[in-house]
């Protein structure tokens, strides 16, 4: 019988808060072999107390209470990595690599947490640099027909489908034509001209968005909900939390789904966990 390995990724906005609203009682039920956590927001003894007997990899943001993010597993890691780009990036608490031998075959998971942005500000020339830096880092981990994923918070919806309501955003930071293209890019054909939506040309990287393979052209399902009003209880969200595998790795996946907290008054996070199994 193939081996299952059950990766799960979760914006936790605070991993304090999300133990005290139930987190634990999801995650016995989850069975997850590899969790990814993002905007952990929390010391190292934050995340033992609301992961016991977990091993855990962490990389903390520079900003207390700020970002950080965190791979729990069930395995015992080989080696993990936090640099992405050069000195100038602000990559701390943002980018995190393990790697791991599942059925004598190397699986590098990746926690990402990309800056929010805001146009015509600072905040959106970190997230422009973070996404250079990613479209550098990608190439390199799906080198010689690796297996890897990058999971997270990636904070950009790629197509209309990914958003409820993509006409009242296509100027907002998480919908912009330039920040939609980097995604052209990275999932479109290796080694092929792509033209992005923003009427950009690049390479195409080649990568494989799990979800939206696994669910084909449908609303969703999203991953994320604004607390204001009635985003949640309507589902009027956005698909911004990924599972972007390299080939490879993408023909393995047997099931994705994303676990929806039943009401918005059981919601630990203002994210749902996107779960992956895939069979090796």
């Amino acid at each position: 019988m193939p081996r299952n390995l059950r990766v799960a990724t979760v914006n936790v906005n605070g991993i304090r808060a999300a133990a005290r609203k139930g987190m634990a009682g999801w995650l016995d039920a989850a069975d997850v072999d590899i969790l990814t956590l993002q905007e952990v927001r929390g010391e190292r003894e934050h995340l033992d107390a609301a992961l016991p007997g977990w091993t855990i990899l962490e990389d903390v943001a520079l900003q207390k209470g700020r970002a950080g993010v965190a791979i729990a597993s069930r395995l015992e890691p080989t080696a993990s990595r936090t640099t992405l780009g050069d000195d100038a990036l602000e990559s701390n608490g943002r980018w995190l690599e393990a790697d791991f031998e599942v059925e004598g075959e190397r699986v590098t998971v990746v926690s990402a947490y990309v800056f929010t942005g805001e146009v015509d500000t600072p905040k959106q020339e970190q997230k422009w640099a973070f996404l250079d830096a990613m479209s550098t880092r990608l190439p390199e981990l799906a080198a010689e027909g690796a297996h890897a994923v990058v999971t997270g918070d990636l904070n950009v919806g790629h197509r209309e489908l990914d958003i409820k309501n993509w006409k009242g955003n296509v100027k907002k930071a998480g919908f912009l034509p330039r920040e939609r293209a980097y995604f052209d890019r990275w999932l479109g054909e290796k080694g092929a001209e792509i033209t992005g939506v923003d009427g950009t040309t690049g390479t195409g990287l080649g990568w494989v968005d799990v979800g939206r393979r696994f669910h084909g052209d449908v609303p969703g399902p999203y991953t994320w909900w604004s607390q204001r009003g009635q985003a949640f209880d309507t589902d009027t969200g956005w698909r911004i939390d990924y599972q972007l595998a390299t080939p490879p790795l993408a023909e393995r996946v047997r099931a994705y789904r994303v676990d929806r907290h039943a009401s918005y008054a059981e919601r630990w996070t203002d994210h749902a966990p996107v779960v992956v199994d895939y069979a090796f």
